[in-house]
Formats: structure tokens, C-alpha cells, sequence
């Protein structure tokens, strides 16, 4: 009898040792695959981004040819140039060139190799973002209504954190121009609550059409005729709530698709 209880228990470990072993092979296997995720989610981003490089600079550009191009031409038929018009064409070329030098800064922040966390502004960093994608969003005539309730500071990672605001405002962006929305709008707005800051990102497309709307959080999964890898808003989801313990949500408002980030006031080096 004693012999028999001890098999079943030297049995019994086994199988969990067995079980340990699959259990770690398959957490193995789960962090492989949201590595994959993230190194997609960073070209995937990185292409948007090279686009509205594109885009931003694009104007300022235009605008420095059209400065040069009188003085050019008065240099060569009149033989001189006016002082005080060359001067003012200066003037203007050093503000055009500030605007895509900070343009410039924007980008090389939003793809920071730094991962040390730091204490950060909220309407700082939107409006970073922001200059990043303003003329995509002017190109379609969709506007954007800042409110700012209160301005917190949060700990985490700057250049996550941005990702997210532009993964889910190019969301938008694109749900707007594909339903071809009159007066298309995202309103932003920033807040505080307790303990917690609170950004809401609502559109006017109308809503999200699913039946489980929170599927729009699962990987590789696109709505509508997205041109998305479909990992951009799961990744969202994945550094806000593992990287910086807060909250993402969504729903349907009377209008359309309301995005909630919360995030907490309280985390500091030591957490």
C-alpha cells in the first residue's frame, strides 16, 4: 500500500514537472510573439512617420523657393538686390528653418533608444505630437479642439507614451477621411482625476461597427478597409497598461469613437 501511494505521488510530480515545463515553454513562446509585435509595431510607426516628414516639410520648402525666387530674378535682370527685402527674406528663412529643426526634434524624441523613464507634462507632449501630425490633419480639413481641465505630470517613457497618442489620433484621422465625415473633428481633452491623469481622444466618424468592441485591441486584426498592420492600438494597449500600469479603454459616444488613457499620478524611480 505505501509502495502504491508512493508511485502516485512520484507520478503525480512528474506530470508537473511536465506541466511546469510546457507552462514555461509556452510564456517563452507568448514573449517571442509580442516581441515580433512591437518590432512591427516600430516600422509600422516609423513609415508614418517618414510620411509626415514628408508631409511637414513639404510647405516649408515651398515657401523658401517662393522667398528666393524675386530676389533671384532682380539679381539678374536688375544686376542688384534691395537690402532691406533681402534682409526680411532672411528673416523668414531663419523662422521656416527653426519650425523644421524643432520638427526634426519632435521625430528623433518620438524614436528615442532611451527607455529610462522620466517625469513628463501632458499637454507638452501632446503638442509635440501634434506637430508632428498637424499637416496630415489639415491636408483633410479635419480639425482638432484642445481642452486642457488640468495639466498633470506623469512618470513613464515619453516616446511610448506619444506613440500611443499618435497610434490612436491616426486612427481617427483615418476612420474620418474613409467615411468622408462633414466637419470632420477630434477633440482631445486632458484632466486629472484623484490620483490618475485622464486623456480622452473622441471623433466624430460615428463610431466603431463591431460587436465586441474591444476587439479592436487584439493583434493583427484591421476594420473597415484599414491599410493598418493591425497592431498599432494593441501595442497601445500593451504599453500603457504593462508598461506604465494605467488604463486604455474605449467606446461609442453620442458622436463616435472615445478613447480613454488613464494613467497614474503616482509612480516614481522607485516603482
Amino acid at each position: 500500500m505505501r509502495q502504491t501511494n508512493l508511485d502516485e505521488f512520484l507520478q503525480l510530480e512528474e506530470e508537473n514537472k511536465k506541466l511546469e515545463s510546457k507552462i514555461k515553454e509556452e510564456v517563452r513562446k507568448n514573449q517571442e510573439k509580442e516581441k515580433v509585435l512591437v518590432e512591427q509595431s516600430k516600422m509600422a510607426s516609423m513609415g508614418e512617420m517618414l510620411s509626415s516628414i514628408a508631409h511637414q516639410w513639404r510647405q516649408p520648402l515651398m515657401e523658401i523657393n517662393s522667398l528666393f525666387i524675386p530676389i533671384e530674378a532682380k539679381a539678374k535682370i536688375e544686376n542688384t538686390v534691395n537690402k532691406k527685402e533681402l534682409l526680411t527674406a532672411i528673416e523668414k528663412l531663419n523662422e521656416i528653418t527653426n519650425y523644421m529643426s524643432n520638427t526634426i526634434n519632435d521625430f528623433r524624441n518620438f524614436f528615442s533608444a532611451n527607455k529610462q523613464k522620466h517625469k513628463f507634462n501632458l499637454s507638452t507632449q501632446l503638442n509635440s505630437v501634434m506637430n508632428i501630425l498637424s499637416t496630415s490633419l489639415k491636408e483633410n480639413n479635419i480639425n482638432i479642439e484642445i481642452v486642457v481641465k488640468k495639466n498633470p505630470e506623469i512618470y513613464g517613457l515619453k516616446s511610448e507614451y506619444s506613440q500611443v497618442l499618435i497610434n490612436i489620433i491616426n486612427n481617427a484621422r483615418e476612420i474620418l477621411i474613409l467615411r468622408k465625415v462633414k466637419n470632420p473633428l477630434i477633440k482631445i481633452t486632458i484632466d486629472k482625476k484623484e490620483d490618475t491623469a485622464v486623456v480622452l481622444i473622441e471623433d466624430n466618424a460615428g463610431g466603431i461597427k463591431i460587436a465586441n468592441i474591444q476587439d479592436i485591441f487584439k493583434p493583427f486584426v484591421t476594420f473597415e478597409k484599414s491599410n493598418g498592420t493591425g497592431v498599432g492600438l494593441f501595442m497601445s494597449k500593451v504599453i500603457i497598461e504593462k508598461n506604465m500600469n494605467g488604463y486604455l479603454d474605449v467606446t461609442n459616444s453620442n458622436n463616435g469613437a472615445l478613447f480613454k488613457i488613464i494613467t497614474p499620478l503616482n509612480l516614481t524611480e522607485n516603482n
